[in-house]
């Protein structure tokens, strides 16, 4: 077993990563070598993605990438599993029956069976598929909101809150790997703990992590708008390890859009509470994403949208064209604005979203701030970090050159000042 090479490719969220690794823990304690993205393995497991169109053909195109591989080496195993699988497993048999195994979400133990033979026990740690300074905690599956577009409740399920004292045993764990950024996810964080506690109980668990030696920046992600909790903001607000960034995908501005949405919250009350986070969390980082196009989203519901994205200057941002998912609420209304309409739309929120990056990076020349350092690029013989506004893969980063004689290394957080500004990133050196 122990010369049996397993490659965990992981395709969509971090999620998914977060579900890749405990896998990944499984396997090799019983006894196989388990690498993540390996491509160059005896079995492969694909955990995939079935969100939106593009996530789905991007997994479906890995299967068939390995499946090219198996023409080559027939004793190659291919085992697909996570979002995809569980939506369209009997689509997937038929139509690729060279796969040699499918399983679904709620399956990573029959995967681990299936591979080792044996009986699968719940790990007790993570292989990480990320750098050792940065993990994601995964506090929740599944989600309780019911939004007209996305299909996760139906993949995933309702929510189960994962119980606090497990969640705060893990982050200690991976706190005495070397983690120093704790991204905390799940479908609907802001929720966490309803299920179990009868109670949102999001901010009394961003305190119990902060508590944690070793952990020095904690990031909230994926927070919806509605029904925010007043004590998050203010654990947000007071607490020097929860970095001042708040992800909240809002998804629309224009009132009936957000109504059809079913997202429970109206556009008065969707700018009363960016105007409240500003207020109460000074030198907020917000990061929110919008999907235009979705049916019957009118020039004048799209220029609604279009006016709030202006007057909020979103310091970090993400457009999506609707995707008409099957089985989904808004999957029975007429799909009415075209490809072409759509992609002008999202070019035009990007367009302002760019303009206002340029400005805020100009701005930012001369100023001293603090950034994690994420690796070295040799290439360029440069350190690469973020700063707290920037969450790792999807916001900006920040450059710079080592100090003479101070020794760096990743997941140091250390004092830079911006030199230069481009439409994204920024060039720093590092001050004492």
């Amino acid at each position: 077993m122990a010369e049996t090479k397993v490659g965990i490719i992981t395709m969509g969220c971090p999620k998914n990563m977060v579900d890749s690794e405990k896998l990944a823990a499984s396997l090799q304690k019983n006894g196989f070598w388990v690498e993540h993205e390996n491509q160059d393995a005896d079995i492969i497991v694909i955990n995939t993605c079935g969100f939106i169109n593009d996530a789905k053909e991007e997994s479906i195109n890995e299967i068939l990438n390995q499946i090219e591989r198996k023409k080559q080496n027939e004793n190659l195993k291919i085992v697909v599993t996570g979002c995809l699988a569980e939506r369209y497993r009997d689509q997937l048999q038929k139509e690729i029956p060279e796969i040699d195994d499918l399983f679904g979400v709620h399956d990573y133990d029959k995967v681990v069976e299936n591979i080792t033979g044996n009986h699968a026990q719940k790990p007790e740690d993570r292989i990480l598929s990320t750098p050792s300074h940065f993990a994601y905690l995964k506090i929740s599956e599944g989600c309780n909101r019911n939004c007209s577009f996305c299909a996760i409740p139906l993949i995933r399920g309702k929510q189960i809150s994962v119980e606090m004292d497990l969640l705060i045993a893990e982050a200690k764990q991976l706190a005495a790997k070397g983690v120093k950024e704790l991204i905390v996810i799940a479908q609907d964080t802001v929720s966490y703990g309803l299920d179990l506690y009868g109670e949102k109980r999001i901010a009394p668990l961003l305190n119990n992590l902060s508590e944690i030696e070793g952990i020095e920046w904690i990031r909230l992600m994926y927070t919806y708008p509605a029904g925010f909790p007043d004590e998050l903001i203010d654990e947000m607000a007071s607490n020097p390890k929860i970095v001042k960034y708040v992800d909240i995908p809002l998804q629309h501005f224009s009132s009936p859009i957000l109504q059809s949405m079913k997202r429970g919250i109206d556009s008065v009350e969707t700018e009363k509470l960016i105007t409240k986070l500003r207020k109460r969390i000074p030198s907020v980082s917000i990061r929110s994403t919008f999907i235009v196009g979705y049916p019957g989203e009118t020039v004048s519901q799209f220029f609604e949208l279009y006016e709030f994205v202006k007057r909020m200057k979103f310091e970090r941002f993400g457009v999506f064209a609707y995707s008409p998912e099957e089985d989904t609420p808004a999957f029975v209304l007429k799909d009415d604005i075209p490809h072409r309409t759509k992609m002008k739309r999202m070019s035009d929120l990007l367009r302002i979203h760019e303009e206002f990056s340029v400005e805020r990076n100009e701005k930012m020349v001369g100023t001293e701030m603090q950034a994690i350092v994420d690796h070295y690029d040799a290439e360029d013989q440069i350190f690469v970090g973020r700063t707290a506004a920037d969450a790792p893969e999807i916001d900006n980063i920040v450059r710079f050159l080592p100090a003479s004689g101070k020794q760096i290394f990743p997941g140091m957080i250390v004092n830079v000042k911006v030199v230069s500004a481009g439409l994204f990133d920024l060039e720093c050196e590092i001050v004492e």
